[in-house]
């Protein structure tokens, strides 16, 4: 799963089955049998054969920015996937907008990326010199600055920035659906922009300078449910959203059942199975989360079960439900383990070493504690956590 408010969601595409036959308009490309393959290579998380097949169908449609944008769309979320960032325990509140936290920007990755996105829009602002009213080429723009939003906002948290292209990208996405408003893929971006800017914390729209700006919790969700059921291109992005939007408003039983929707259409999909353990230790499900985590792990000792996954995610979210059973050693076993997991992100490594510090010193084991805290300081000593961690070497972690 995939606040961002306006970030999350403007993440990856999506084709469901149902959604392929509904009478709505888009690009004709999204039925493209070769793009219907790569997105269930995306859908499947095997980031590399998506990024392949993106890669070929671009390569035959110079000049055209829907192709342009697919394979942005399977590279950035390929990068955030290997960065760790597409777990949505770390939107699930208001944390990541105010702390400080540690990724390791490939600067290669991200030169790349802008340098796709940019193309993207020369292509999509060429069409329009042409025609005004291209309502693809018009989806196309708003879909890659969105895409563009959610990289500088999740990986270099330039909110400003992010903001900004958000912006844009509903712009262009509100045109298209003034010009056309049987477009329903537009409505993820609107829809997104819409429920973001109307959550969004008071003290953070004054701190990034869009105080007056608004937007509706209650007209966002309506067009992402729109989008969810009838979106050709954007359906499962809209379902995602939808899911990490009722995550934060704590309705959770709404929320499982949207995630098992996804779950059962993508059952090798590593990050809807996450967060379907997720959800339910949320919930206050401790002990059925920490069967789903465990079944998680058994699957992905099946050779080939998922394409790819990364088990400090599982590991993690399994040390957070043990905690909240009381069982603190083997959660600081398991998130010990998540963060010696070789290629880990740098932030789920340093919340990961707290962590399992916190749960050492209420479990009377306090050398345990130190190494944690120490490790997590040196890992990231200018982050929000290792400021945690500086405390709790003073003095030990009681709880409060």
């Amino acid at each position: 799963m995939r606040a961002r408010w306006w970030l999350t969601g403007i993440l990856g595409l999506a084709m469901s089955g149902s959604a392929w036959a509904a009478a709505v308009d888009t690009n004709p490309m999204n039925y493209d049998p070769q793009v219907r393959a790569a997105f269930k290579d995306f859908y499947n998380l095997d980031y590399s054969g998506a990024v392949e097949l993106f890669g070929r169908y671009h390569a035959a449609h110079p000049g055209d920015p829907q192709a342009t944008a697919y394979l942005l769309n399977a590279l950035i979320f390929q990068e955030l996937f290997h960065e760790d960032l597409l777990d949505t325990t770390f939107y699930a509140n208001d944390g990541f907008l105010t702390g400080r936290h540690a990724v390791a920007e490939d600067a290669k990755k991200r030169d790349q990326i802008f340098a796709l996105a940019d193309e993207a829009v020369r292509e999509a602002d060429w069409r329009l010199s042409q025609n005004p009213n291209d309502v693809n080429a018009l989806f196309a723009r708003a879909w890659v600055r969105s895409l563009r939003c959610t990289y500088v906002a999740m990986v270099e948290r330039a909110f400003g920035t992010g903001f900004r292209l958000a912006t844009k990208a509903r712009d262009d996405a509100a045109r298209v659906l003034e010009l056309d408003p049987n477009y329903v893929d537009a409505k993820l971006i609107t829809g997104v922009y819409e429920y973001v800017v109307g959550a969004l914390p008071w003290p953070f729209k004054l701190m990034i300078g869009f105080a007056g700006i608004t937007g509706s919790k209650a007209t966002g969700l309506a067009m992402l449910r729109d989008d969810g059921e009838r979106g050709v291109l954007t359906s499962v992005d809209a379902r995602t959203a939808i899911a990490l939007f009722l995550r934060r408003e704590a309705k959770y039983g709404p929320a499982i059942d949207v995630v098992e929707q996804l779950k059962n259409e993508y059952p090798h999909d590593f990050l809807f199975c996450l967060e379907v353990a997720n959800l339910r230790r949320d919930a206050g499900e401790g002990m059925k989360a920490v069967d789903v985590y465990r079944q998680i792990q058994a699957n992905n000792a099946k050779p080939g079960y998922f394409a790819e996954a990364r088990m400090e995610l599982a590991d993690f979210g399994l040390g957070d439900a043990l905690r909240g059973q009381r069982h603190l050693d083997d959660a600081a076993e398991a998130y010990e383990q998540a963060a010696g997991t070789a290629g880990v992100g740098l932030d789920l490594k340093i919340r990961s070493l707290v962590d399992a510090g916190e749960c050492r010193d209420l479990s009377g084991q306090r050398q345990l504690a130190v190494r944690d805290y120490q490790a997590a300081i040196e890992a990231g000593p200018d982050t929000s956590r290792a400021d945690q961690a500086r405390k709790y070497l003073r003095a030990p972690y009681s709880g409060n």
